[in-house]
């Protein structure tokens, strides 16, 4: 049997290795070929009098700076928008903060800068555009009828009511006047390259980000849809509701489709995904000597519903050698406590009561942008040994699950994982080891 500490190295190791994968600067080099007097993304060359670059994003900073070493003199003004703590970007470049998940007057202040900046190119000139997940927040300008406040009560309930990411984001599509395509709306270039990490389930555009530069399949009666879905009609704002009402009865202008004109200048490409990643955490346990089995569906849904999920296959599993069991995606959590966590930390407490004296299998949750809830942390770890650890450190697994105090619980018990912004965001990993 593997004991835990060694348990836990190893499939933080096999961690590490998927993060190299999917580092948002290394895909970004990948993308692009040339010199400053020739540049070219995927083969395509980026033909124009002048050339804009914008990265929004966790990863902005890392792509930008990746896209400057390239392209050197060739780019004529560049702003970077992330979150705090996230790096500084090329020199050269403006750069700007927004806050992530909820939005406050620093992300209204850079959604206006990016409106002015986006305006900038002719129509002889290249936008190019380095979009990462965490962009929906971090560009945050409320339509007219909206306040500040009443977009962030709104993105707070939501994700309190386990919303999921497109659930989320279709509403937020529909508050804000930069996302679901109205940035290539405000967008005057001749030709809009699009770079894109991706963050949510299949890789849609109109959800990265909540789609700035993509045709936006979803209506404003969809938006209204996930409010009657996931919150009490008294927890978001009447404003919101009045109008999101009014966009459904055709008093407000719906968000570019997929025959808007202005979005066929828009040439995408996704240079990070989550599948690249579970790759190459395969590749990793196979070079360790591991046996490997791949979840072809993505992690979805409440994080404890999954954490029992992939337990019982754990368990049922019965390896002759050491197995790791390799699962992406991105879950939610409805908050009903009062404590504090995120997903990752929520599962692997839930799968912590599953192993409860259970030997021979261990857990990893881990978001690869380094950050799990409104926390510092990027996940936790979890064993059949973690229950009775954490009873040691004086705190009850089931009472902070019901309180939703995974991160109380993991900071106390010694399991919490701590990596720091990773430069990249392509949603949640979890990684099982079983032994024979």
């Amino acid at each position: 049997m593997t004991r835990a500490p060694d348990a836990r190295s190893l499939l933080e190791e096999i961690f590490r290795q998927a993060l190299v994968a999917v580092d948002a600067g290394a895909a970004v080099e990948r993308a692009i070929s040339g010199t400053p007097g020739a540049l070219f993304v995927n083969g395509r060359e980026l033909a124009g009098e002048r050339l804009f670059v914008l990265a929004v994003g966790k990863a902005a900073p890392a792509m930008a700076q990746a896209f400057a070493a390239r392209a050197g003199s060739a780019v004529t003004a560049g702003l970077v928008v992330a979150p705090p703590g996230h790096g500084a970007g090329p020199a050269g470049f403006e750069r700007l903060e927004g806050t992530h998940p909820v939005p406050d007057e620093r992300s209204v202040g850079a959604a206006d800068a990016v409106l002015r900046f986006v305006a900038r190119p002719e129509a002889g000139d290249v936008l190019c555009v380095l979009l990462s997940g965490g962009a929906s927040s971090l560009l945050s300008a409320p339509l007219p009828g909206v306040s500040l406040d009443e977009l962030a009560t709104t993105t707070r309930v939501l994700l309190e009511g386990g919303a999921a990411i497109d659930e989320l984001n279709s509403v937020r599509k529909h508050l804000s006047k930069t996302a679901g395509g109205r940035l290539a709306r405000a967008c005057r270039a001749g030709a809009i390259e699009l770079l894109a990490v991706s963050d949510v389930p299949d890789d849609r555009l109109d959800v990265i980000g909540s789609g700035p530069f993509a045709p936006d399949p979803s209506r404003y009666e969809d938006a209204l849809a996930v409010l009657a879905r996931r919150a009490r009609p008294d927890a978001v704002p009447a404003a919101v509701h009045a109008e999101l009402a009014a966009g459904a009865r055709g008093e407000r202008e719906e968000t570019p489709g997929a025959d808007a004109p202005e979005l066929r200048r828009v040439r995408s490409t996704l240079v990070a995904t989550s599948r690249m990643a579970v790759e190459a955490a395969r590749e990793a346990a196979l070079h360790r000597g591991l046996a490997v089995r791949v979840f072809s569906e993505p992690l979805a849904g409440e994080a404890r519903d999954e954490a029992r999920r992939l337990v019982s296959l754990a368990v049922a599993s019965r390896p002759e050698r050491p197995l790791c069991l390799v699962a992406a995606g991105e879950t939610t959590v409805t908050v009903r406590g009062a404590g504090r966590g995120g997903r990752n930390q929520e599962l692997a407490l839930a799968a912590a009561l599953e192993l409860e004296g259970r030997e021979g299998i261990a857990l990893l949750a881990l978001g690869t942008d380094g950050r799990d809830g409104p926390t510092d942390a990027a996940g936790a770890f979890a064993d059949g040994e973690t229950v009775s650890r954490g009873r040691a450190a004086g705190v009850d697994a089931r009472s902070a699950l019901v309180a939703n105090d995974s991160h109380g619980f993991f900071a106390a018990e010694g399991g919490v994982v701590r990596t720091g912004p990773t430069g990249t965001n392509v949603m949640d990993l979890v990684l099982l080891l079983v032994s024979p």
